[in-house]
């Protein structure tokens, strides 16, 4: 609990930066409350009008200590935004404009080595998880290896969030005759949990049938349990008795054995229907060597075990039990408990976790192990779900696929999201572009239309003309520094060793940036050449060439011929030498200038 007076605006802030500002997760929000609240207490009462710079800095250093440096740059960006409510708002004493003093987090996707190279690998599943779930999903019998093997087929087929996965409806999956051929398309409903619009999720055709019988799979053990979801819906108020029982419904008392023929749907041990009725405060009546109980304190006693909220399964869509996909009875997914046959609940991630190599403290197997893989220096295979999703992504971006395809395809808001997701390492750029060089149809410049007629093959002409590759603003750098340092210093724009991509959406951002700079310094440039002004003509022609080259590089992205993924090199730029320019600057000092008198050299600049 916050102290007070504190305690109030923490309140007042939440409510009112929720109606200007909503997020999903008030996590940050409240870590840098919390840490503004701490760093206040430390030299006085909770008060935030004794908010200062000494005190936003102790609040950031704070954070620094308790938390990982990502996750403390994220909560002390939320903390500037506390310092400038408090300033704008006249909350504090003294007004202070402070900034976050923590550096921006390490960064894995634009950095090189062994550790980065370890950093995108802990993102994405091994190899050998890869190669062990399709068998998995063949081999797999007991219920939850078919539950967990199943989710991961879905999750192989499309970037998926788990949450996303586990909230679909039980009529998800959708069949339309495709316009291009006769087979059907297949795709499942989707509701993007982070605010993007309910979509149809299409299915790739290599995995459509996988999807089609992972799908058949989870109905299969799920489908008994929305049966009594939706007869619990149109009778909140009475026990669930199957079909054969209902002539219970009529007996005020039941025997141990009859409770539990009603509750479970295993035979079970005689102690275990005590141990229900202890738990769940259903009172026993002796008579004789018998037990017996009522029928209305079992009924209550089952109806209170019904999920929290029933009968809706998600709050954000208005999914009902009754209609979700991924309800089960209680423990039909244990492997040594007995099934309920009354009683549902939700499938939680903590069981498809667990089963993927998550450490447990009950210690139980994952499929893996269960169905004896391992990895190949026989270490337990341990993934999770989210990095199907990275895997997926990653793929995409190094198909070419455009970065507003795989937003859409991944159900997201925000393009700029992708690049938290693109895990293509230093050596797969370099391939891919390699691989374009001589193809007229991915690469345009002059590898593309230079001389092909040569004596060695293209994949050991494109090793000698691209050796390596590094990201740079606008696409990639394929100068080799082991030769020479950049001689262009970061010219990129100007390089003939600068290539660009098709469809990177945030370098073609920089570039049209660097456009509207370009064409603004050229607008300027020229109205001084037009008043005379000395020099002017030199820095407009300087201007409009580089205006020229953006421009021209331009067209080739906006062209519809040009494919998404194509890799483009422009012409090198003239650029005269530290020679040439002391040739041109003679020739100057020998012309007459405007006024017909001729500069001496003496004079030059």
């Amino acid at each position: 609990m916050m102290d007070e007076p504190f305690r109030s605006f923490a309140k007042a802030y939440i409510r009112y930066q929720h109606g200007m500002r909503p997020t999903i997760s008030l996590t940050n929000r409240m870590t840098a409350l919390r840490a503004l609240e701490a760093a206040l207490l430390e030299t006085g009462p909770a008060d935030v009008v004794r908010t200062n710079a000494h005190v936003l800095n102790r609040a950031a250093q704070l954070l620094a200590e308790r938390l990982a440096s990502s996750s403390a740059y994220v909560a002390a960006n939320q903390l500037e935004m506390v310092a400038e409510f408090l300033c704008d708002n006249r909350l504090v004493a003294v007004p202070t404009k402070w900034v976050n003093p923590l550096q921006t987090p390490y960064d894995h996707r634009t950095r090189i080595g062994k550790s980065a190279d370890e950093r995108r690998a802990a993102k994405m599943p091994s190899r050998a998880a890869l190669d062990a779930l399709p068998k998995v999903f063949l081999m797999a019998t007991d219920p939850i290896d078919v539950m967990v093997s199943s989710i991961t087929a879905i999750l192989c087929a499309a970037p998926d969030r788990i949450s996303e996965i586990l909230c679909l409806p039980g009529d998800c999956e959708i069949r339309q005759k495709s316009d291009r051929s006769d087979e059907d398309v297949y795709g499942l409903r989707w509701w993007p949990v982070k605010g993007a619009a309910p979509m149809v999720k299409w299915i790739i055709p290599s995995m459509a049938s996988v999807v089609k019988a992972a799908v058949g799979k989870v109905r299969g053990l799920t489908d008994e349990a929305r049966e009594i979801a939706r007869w619990y819906e149109q009778n909140p108020t009475r026990l669930y008795l199957a079909p054969e029982m209902e002539y219970f419904r009529a007996k005020e008392w039941l025997s141990l054995e009859e409770m539990a023929a009603i509750v479970f749907a295993e035979s079970v041990s005689p102690e275990l229907p005590v141990r229900w009725c202890s738990k769940n405060g259903v009172l026993r009546e002796r008579r004789g060597r018998r037990a017996y109980l009522r029928f209305a304190d079992v009924e209550a006693a089952v109806l209170r075990q019904l999920p929290p909220g029933f009968p809706i399964a998600d709050r954000t869509t208005g999914l009902t039990y009754g209609d979700a996909l991924f309800v089960t009875q209680r423990n039909a997914l244990h492997s040594s408990k007995p099934r309920f046959r009354c009683v549902i609940e939700p499938v939680r991630y903590n069981q498809i976790r667990h089963r993927l190599g998550a450490p447990s403290e009950s210690g139980r197997y994952s499929i893996f192990e269960r169905c004896g893989f391992y990895e190949p220096d026989g270490e337990p295979i341990r993934t999770n779900t989210h990095q199907f999703r990275h895997y997926l992504n990653t793929l995409a971006q190094a198909g070419g696929l455009s970065q507003l395809d795989i937003a859409k395809w991944s159900g997201r808001k925000d393009v700029r999201q992708n690049r938290y997701y693109d895990h293509e390492t230093p050596d797969a750029v370099v391939a891919r572009i390699r691989t374009a060089v001589g193809d007229d149809t991915r690469f345009f410049g002059p590898l593309a239309t230079g001389q092909q007629a040569t004596l060695i093959t293209r994949d050991e002409f494109a090793q000698l003309k691209v050796p390596t590759a590094h990201s740079t603003d606008f696409g990639y750098c394929i100068h080799d520094y082991v030769m020479s340092p950049c001689e262009m210093h970061r010219d990129c724009l100007n390089c003939g060793e600068q290539v660009c991509v098709k469809g990177e959406a945030e370098k073609e951002t920089r570039l049209r940036q660097a456009h509207a700079e370009a064409s603004r310094l050229l607008t300027m440039a020229e109205q001084a050449e037009a008043e005379g002004e000395f020099g002017a003509r030199e820095w407009a022609n300087d201007h409009r060439a580089y205006h020229a080259r953006i421009t021209a590089l331009l067209e080739v992205l906006d062209d519809p011929a040009v494919p998404h993924g194509a890799v483009i090199q422009l012409d090198i730029a003239e650029i005269p030498s530290r020679l040439e320019n002391a040739k041109q600057a003679r020739a100057l000092l020998r012309s007459p200038t405007a006024d017909g008198a001729s500069l001496r050299p003496g004079k030059a600049t």
